[in-house]
């Protein structure tokens, strides 16, 4: 839809306000266009970039937070390993992995994501490697086709969307198995706990589930994580 020249506040009131049967049926159609560009853009610019490592993790997190450097740490490692690095191209955690990447001199992607308030691109992303999508479900998509593996510090709701997206996903064979590792114990343990203890225990999901994740405490035991993956199977980054 042509959204030249409309003010942010008169986006957000018609994203929130409720719309006829016949208003959403003419926005779906046109939808249809948007989504299908994304696709093309992401597919066209990923592909020549190769496969990374996804590291998510909160938008909220401030630079001088233990799990920012620890992100930041995290994605330095990566690159020196020869593995490229995508984030959600925003600021927090997203900006420490890419400012890992850029300073050691790896691949720095960013896939960004159109909020009215919350998120810009952050300096860190390489300038070609930067995309800015409008749907969600788009950008998942992205992340999924290609990651290498997952590293999840701690975040909120889009964080575990994300987390539990590829976790579903790999549960029911519906994309190849990659590695995905959850950093900081403390944070995630209470979560997992439950799954374990109250999830498990109902036979909602099967012991073998707990096996797709794995939590660390640190950035050389998640880097080491998806470099044994790789090893084992003979696989070599961003090939």
């Amino acid at each position: 839809m042509y959204t030249e020249g409309i003010s942010e506040e008169d986006r957000i009131r018609d994203a929130i306000t409720p719309k006829s049967w016949n208003e959403v049926m003419s926005s779906d159609s046109w939808a249809v266009f948007k989504i299908m560009a994304e696709l093309v853009e992401g597919f066209e610019k990923l592909g020549r970039i190769g496969p990374c490592v996804t590291i998510f993790g909160s938008a909220r997190t401030k630079s001088n937070h233990k799990f920012y450097k620890l992100a930041e740490e995290t994605a330095y490692l990566l690159t020196k390993r020869g593995f490229g690095v995508i984030s959600g191209g925003g600021p927090g955690v997203m900006e420490a992995a890419n400012k890992g990447a850029h300073f050691g001199g790896g691949k720095s992607v960013g896939l960004n994501i159109d909020l009215p308030f919350e998120q810009s691109a952050n300096p860190f992303i390489d300038p070609d490697k930067l995309i800015t999508f409008d749907y969600f479900f788009v950008r998942k998509v992205m992340f999924m086709k290609y990651s290498q593996g997952y590293i999840v510090l701690p975040g909120g709701f889009g964080t575990l969307d994300e987390l539990f997206e590829a976790i579903t996903l790999i549960q029911t064979h519906k994309t190849v198995r990659f590695p995905i590792v959850l950093v900081s114990s403390e944070y995630w343990k209470g979560l997992f706990d439950w799954i374990k203890n109250v999830m498990l225990e109902e036979k909602n999901i099967s012991p073998a589930d707990l096996d797709i994740f794995t939590m660390v405490d640190t950035a050389e035991e998640a880097v080491a994580i998806i470099e044994e993956y790789y090893n084992k199977y003979a696989l070599k980054p961003n090939f």
